[in-house]
């Protein structure tokens, strides 16, 4: 899915991952350690959440996940991206003709994302906490085993498996004590942290897009001198571009060896 200009799914579920395990790691270093099980689904969760803003790309992970689905979906969501996009141009905003890297990867929508996903898991009962888990499951199955789940056959056994794993991780969280009124512990607000993941996936994706050489929007719609669409990121001799060396033999080992140092941490092994 191009490949010059937006990081590699596996990359992206990994830095997730290894994101929420981090925060793990931070929240038991300032004396409030996450129960093991809220550690365990929110690094999956993450993990993701991660591959969540390309729906507005045809070639990505997420819109061959669910099937026809979500083929469909990223369609439409393409195109919402380009009609907001060219509604909300600038002067200095190239003219584009679609509408991958816009709308979808701005903290904006990453904020609107989560806040939706938490009041859907209050409001919705067992059964929205079950679909959000399905999902980002599947999602996070097929960024972390990608190579192991290629290929339209295995579509059925990765819907097994993120159904399997989602019924038992919620089953486990709603045993007292586990995490299911994890940081919100007013009664119904059981899960509303389950947000939380999905923020934090999708500003890791664009944040690692961002180091790619084309850039990423992230500030939207807050404007960048005469561009409301900045492409966001380092000087463009520190950019690399995606399925590049650099990802593959130095980020993607780094997400790993951060994510275990960050799940030992979380875990007070260290």
């Amino acid at each position: 899915m191009g490949r010059a200009t937006a990081m590699m799914g596996p990359a992206h579920s990994l830095s997730g991952a290894a994101a929420w395990l981090g925060v793990g790691a931070a929240t038991a270093a300032a004396g409030h350690p996450m129960p093991w099980p809220v550690l365990l689904a929110g690094a999956l969760i993450c993990a993701g959440a991660a591959l969540a803003p390309d729906l507005d790309h045809k070639a990505a992970t997420i819109s061959r996940a669910f099937g026809p689905l979500s083929r469909w979906l990223c369609e439409i969501v393409d195109k919402l991206s380009y009609a907001v996009y060219k509604a909300t141009r600038k002067q200095g905003d190239p003219r584009r003709s679609g509408g991958h890297r816009t709308l979808t990867h701005t903290w904006l929508w990453a904020v609107l994302i989560g806040a939706g996903s938490a009041a859907l898991a209050v409001t919705g009962g067992r059964w929205a906490v079950l679909a959000l888990l399905f999902v980002h499951m599947v999602l996070a199955i097929e960024g972390l085993l990608w190579r192991a789940t290629r290929g339209s056959s295995s579509d059925v056994l990765v819907w097994l498996l993120a159904a399997t794993s989602a019924w038992i991780l919620a089953g486990v969280l709603d045993q007292p004590g586990n995490g299911s009124d994890w940081l919100f512990t007013e009664p119904g607000q059981e899960y509303l942290w389950l947000g939380l993941p999905i923020v934090l996936g999708a500003l890791v994706h664009d944040i690692g897009d961002a180091l790619t050489v084309s850039g990423c929007p992230i500030l939207w719609p807050i404007p960048v001198g005469r561009k409301r669409w900045y492409p966001v990121g380092p000087p463009k001799a520190m950019r690399f571009r995606a399925g590049s060396w650099v990802e593959l033999k130095v980020l993607m080992p780094v997400f790993m060896l951060l994510g275990g140092v960050g799940c030992a941490a979380a875990l007070n092994v260290i």
